[in-house]
C-alpha cells in the first residue's frame, strides 16, 4: 500500500452518518443560548422602560433619550412637558423620555 491511500482511507468515515442530527442540535442549542443571552434580557429591559414611562409623576427628574435632564412638568397622552431651566420648557415625545434623573447616578429616584 503506498501512503496515498492510507491516507484516503484514514480521511474517510468509519461510522454510519449521524452527523446530520448532530448539526441540528448544536444549531437548537445555539439558538437557545442566544435567547438567554441576548433576546430575553432585550425584552426585559424593554419592558421596565415601558412600565417606566406609563408610572411617570410631575416633579419627577427624568433623562431623555437625547441626553437632556429635565423635571416633569405636564404629562398629556402622547407628550410630557419638561422645565429643563428656570421658566425654559420644552415638549418631548413620551417615548423619548429613558429613565429617571437619579437612576443614572445609581440611587433612587427622588418623588
Amino acid at each position: 500500500m503506498n501512503l496515498m491511500t492510507v491516507f484516503f482511507l484514514q480521511a474517510t468515515p468509519a461510522g454510519p452518518a449521524g452527523g446530520g442530527s448532530m448539526m441540528w442540535i448544536m444549531l437548537i442549542a445555539m439558538f437557545v443560548i442566544m435567547y438567554f443571552f441576548m433576546i430575553r434580557p432585550q425584552n426585559k429591559k424593554q419592558k421596565e422602560i415601558a412600565n417606566f414611562r406609563k408610572s411617570l409623576q410631575v416633579n419627577q427628574k427624568v433623562i431623555t433619550a437625547g441626553g437632556i435632564h429635565g423635571v416633569v412638568k405636564e404629562i398629556n397622552d402622547n407628550d410630557v412637558i419638561l422645565e429643563i431651566a428656570s421658566n425654559v420648557k420644552i415638549r418631548i415625545d413620551k417615548n423619548s423620555i429613558f429613565a429617571a434623573a437619579a437612576d443614572a447616578n445609581g440611587s433612587q429616584a427622588a418623588k
